[in-house]
């Protein structure tokens, strides 16, 4: 695949002084048939072919910076309409005869000629040559200045990376009487998704997934904010429904328009299982989605309560966590995955890492997490 064309970028001004530098250059070479000519060419054929020539050069110039390789195809039709241009101006202004002899008068006319004929050829060159320099100048530091940027976000996304790669734990703590697996895939460098496993001083373990709206990097941002919070607030609390609520409210008015859907599940020895939603896809229990009411996203509202159902889990249970970009996967043709058919693979004993994989196949568009919760004793 080619690359776009410099000519796409390239600033306005940059591409009419690169062009009347075009002009400018060949309108001198032009000028030099004149003195090779003695003089002897028509002033109208001689200030019609200077322009000629001039404009042509930029419509070769432009249609060679325009079409790279592909430059033939306007040539060979310019080149004939130059060709017959110039024709129908020898036809019409044909050159003087030669001089066989020159007496004073033509002598000074001659020298006068070819006196102004160098001062135009150097004049029409100079501002050629000044357009290039002006251009070569301008393009440099605009490159330069690209490249400052590019690096500067480059550097920004790298930061971004590394402080999502301590937002998402890379490995899962150990939790008595749990296994616990997840899979995190951003659609860009970095996501909006996120996930913790929080280990509590009572002894019990809170899980927690979530998606901020907007993909990229100002995503990444409130990502990294929520989950400052959510660490800071769990220190005074341990109930999910009460961790929502204040995170709703520290993150209202803070978020720039955005807003998060998060749900927490705090895990306890005996299996029991206590949950809270704000706005995020239901948890499916053994295949089935768990029954949720409407709850509303963080961020959007200044007080929100969010209800707090608790359950018991036997020994090979199963709960998964997922985030929307699974069942919002979109293929080729537009299809998207579906919660029907997630639902379906984990009634059939799909592990994280297959829905996810499935969901990635049929073509990713969104993030995707995973996170699958089975007691082990």
């Amino acid at each position: 695949m080619n690359s776009p064309s410099p000519w796409h970028t390239t600033p306005l001004r940059s591409k009419i002084i690169f062009l009347a530098a075009v002009f400018f250059v060949f309108v001198g070479i032009s000028i030099t048939n004149d003195v090779m000519n003695m003089g002897r060419t028509m002033p109208q054929r001689f200030t019609a072919s200077a322009l000629i020539n001039g404009v042509f050069a930029v419509c070769y110039a432009a249609s060679g910076i325009i079409l790279r390789r592909k430059v033939w195809k306007p040539f060979i039709p310019l080149f004939i309409l130059q060709f017959t241009a110039m024709g129908f101006l020898g036809h019409f202004f044909p050159d003087r005869p030669p001089a066989t002899q020159l007496d004073a008068a033509a002598t000074a006319a001659l020298n006068f000629r070819m006196a102004l004929d160098g001062q135009a050829i150097i004049l029409s060159v100079l501002l050629g040559y000044i357009g290039f320099v002006w251009v070569s100048v301008s393009e440099g530091r605009r490159y330069i200045r690209t490249q400052t940027e590019k690096a500067q976000l480059e550097s920004e996304m790298a930061a971004a990376r590394e402080v999502q790669r301590v937002m998402v734990p890379e490995e899962m703590p150990a939790v008595i009487g749990y296994a616990i697996e997840s899979v995190y895939q951003p659609a860009a460098e970095v996501g909006g998704d996120f996930f913790q496993v929080i280990p509590m001083k009572s002894g019990r373990t809170l899980v927690v997934i979530g998606d901020v709206s907007g993909k990229g990097l100002r995503a990444a941002m409130i990502v990294s904010m929520i989950v400052g919070m959510l660490r800071a607030v769990c220190d005074f609390t341990e109930e999910p429904a009460e961790i929502l609520a204040e995170l709703n409210r520290r993150l209202y008015g803070r978020a720039q328009g955005a807003f998060a859907t998060c749900l927490a599940v705090r895990l306890e020895d005996n299996g029991r299982l206590t949950l809270a939603n704000a706005g995020h896809p239901p948890p499916y229990l053994n295949g089935l989605e768990f029954p949720f009411a409407g709850s509303v996203p963080l961020g959007l509202v200044e007080n929100s309560e969010y209800e707090q159902p608790e359950l018991e889990i036997e020994v090979g249970d199963r709960m998964v966590l997922v985030t929307d970009g699974i069942a919002e996967a979109r293929n080729k043709q537009r299809e998207l995955l579906g919660f029907s058919r997630v639902e379906s693979m984990l009634q059939e004993g799909a592990s994280a890492r297959s829905v996810a994989e499935l969901a990635q196949q049929h073509g990713q568009e969104d993030d995707l997490t995973v996170i699958g919760i089975a007691r082990s004793e």
